[in-house]
This record gives structure tokens, C-alpha cells and sequence, in this order.
């Protein structure tokens, strides 16, 4: 038994998304979730810049006395986490690694997009995973930006957004994907606009498999925490009125919370 918490980062409020998925899976376990929301998003960032977010985020998590960091952020799992890796001692788990395998079994086809932020999406690395899990797969990539955004104001059911998203989706539907992985932790939200756009696509949502990959994880290295009524701590960088609603849109029906604000910059 190992009562330290889990903790999770994110460019800001998106890995809420994963940090549910986790709870789901591993209901006795607390978390430390850091959300960089004085800086969001990290997407269209450089890689320079990503790296030294990422390292500033993981640093503090290490810091709490944490017994894994999951870099829920799809865009720090891109560039940042082999140099980490190397400048952190604490076990990290990326949403790529633990999720490439689960996308080419939801394939038949072996045809899977890819919906991710600029900088995830430039990285290559879902391509990478992908085809190391199966070199046979074809793979086909969107950048879309935009969402971030329109899921930052709640319009997960807007006009605008199914638009938008139908943009985005047109050019990997044209290539006959029958699997659509949702490369940023705010596509999640969207999944019920996605659907309607594209009934029969499979979506994989990392969130997931991330959540099952980190719950094997704890159960091989014998650290599960065994905690009846977890008190988790989710730590923002600028938590606006804007980060307040996203909160309770993100973290819904989430209980034994207690938020405060940080500044990594010091």
C-alpha cells in the first residue's frame, strides 16, 4: 500500500478529463491535478517552450511527494516527456504510450486519424506509437485548434462548433478512417457532437486507456493507495471566473476537492 497521491498536469483545465477517467478506474487513490491555465494552451507554443512548461509542472507534482506524474497534456506527452524522462526520477506515464496499442485495435480497417493541437500533431508522435504497434496502420492527421477554445466556453453543442469540427473531420473521412483518436484532453467534451457528424466512427479517448495502463502500473509495482475517501488538491495557475466554470464543466459531479492557486514562475 502506498497512500501517496497520483499526480496529473495538464496546459490547463482539459486533464480534468483524465483525472475522471482515473477516479473512474481507481476510485481509492488521491490526486494532485496542476493546471496551467495562466498559459493555456500549450498547443501552438514552441517546442522549446513546451519543454521548459512541462518541466516546471512536473517539478512541482515532484515536489508534493507524488508517486507517478501522468502528463495528461497530449501535447507535453508529444515533445516533452523523453527529456523529463531523463531529468526526473519519478515514474511518468505519457496518454501516447499507454494508448497506441488500444487505437489499432479499435481499427478493422487499420485507417485511424488522428484530431489533435498544432504542436502534438507536428511532433509525429501518435504516428510513431502507431506504427510501432502495428507498421502495416495507416495513419492521417488534423490539427485543429479552434476546439480548444470553443470547449473553454462550454460549446460542446454550439452551431459554430459542429461547423468547425466538420471542417476538421472532412479530410480524414475522405481518406476512409473507421477510428478517430481524440489527441487533446478537450475532445472528450465534444465526443456526442462527433457522433452525430459520424455515427459509425470508433472514437478512442486516451483518458481511458490511460487511466487502465496507469491502474496496472500501481498493481504490478504494489503501490496502490487503498484510500476510502480520497481528499484530492487541484492547483491552477490563474483561476479566473473563466477556470471556476470550466471547473464545473469539467469536473462535474467530482467530490472532496480542495482548489488553490499557484504561481510556477517563482
Amino acid at each position: 500500500m502506498d497512500k501517496r497521491p497520483i499526480g496529473v498536469f495538464d496546459s490547463g483545465i482539459g486533464g480534468l478529463t483524465v483525472v475522471k477517467e482515473i477516479l473512474r478506474v481507481l476510485p481509492e487513490e488521491r490526486i494532485i491535478y496542476l493546471g496551467d491555465t495562466a498559459r493555456v494552451p500549450w498547443g501552438t507554443r514552441s517546442k522549446k517552450i513546451i519543454a521548459l512548461f512541462s518541466q516546471q509542472a512536473a517539478s512541482f507534482l515532484v515536489e508534493k511527494r507524488v508517486k507517478i506524474v501522468v502528463v495528461a497534456c497530449h501535447t507535453a506527452s508529444s515533445v516533452a516527456l523523453p527529456d523529463l524522462r531523463k531529468r526526473l526520477k519519478t515514474p511518468l506515464l505519457g496518454v501516447i504510450e499507454s494508448s497506441a496499442k488500444a487505437a489499432i485495435e479499435a481499427s478493422k480497417s487499420k485507417r485511424i486519424g488522428i484530431m489533435g493541437t498544432s504542436a502534438t500533431i507536428r511532433s509525429g508522435a501518435w504516428e510513431m506509437a502507431l506504427r510501432k504497434e502495428d507498421p502495416k496502420v495507416k495513419v492521417f492527421s488534423i490539427a485543429a485548434p479552434l476546439l480548444v477554445s470553443l470547449v473553454e466556453e462550454g460549446w460542446f453543442n454550439h452551431p459554430s462548433t459542429a461547423m468547425i469540427l466538420k471542417e476538421y473531420l472532412s479530410p480524414l473521412l475522405k481518406k476512409k478512417i473507421d477510428a478517430l483518436i481524440l489527441a487533446c484532453t478537450h475532445y472528450p467534451l465534444l465526443v456526442s457532437l462527433i457522433k452525430k457528424v459520424s455515427p459509425d466512427l470508433v472514437l478512442v479517448n486516451p483518458g481511458r486507456t490511460t487511466a487502465l495502463a496507469l491502474r496496472q502500473f500501481l498493481k504490478k509495482e504494489n503501490l496502490q493507495g487503498k484510500i476510502k475517501q480520497p481528499l484530492h488538491c487541484f492547483y491552477f495557475t490563474d483561476f479566473s471566473l473563466q477556470t471556476k466554470r470550466n471547473l464545473e464543466r469539467f469536473a462535474d459531479r467530482l467530490k472532496n476537492v480542495k482548489i488553490k492557486e499557484i504561481d510556477l514562475e517563482k
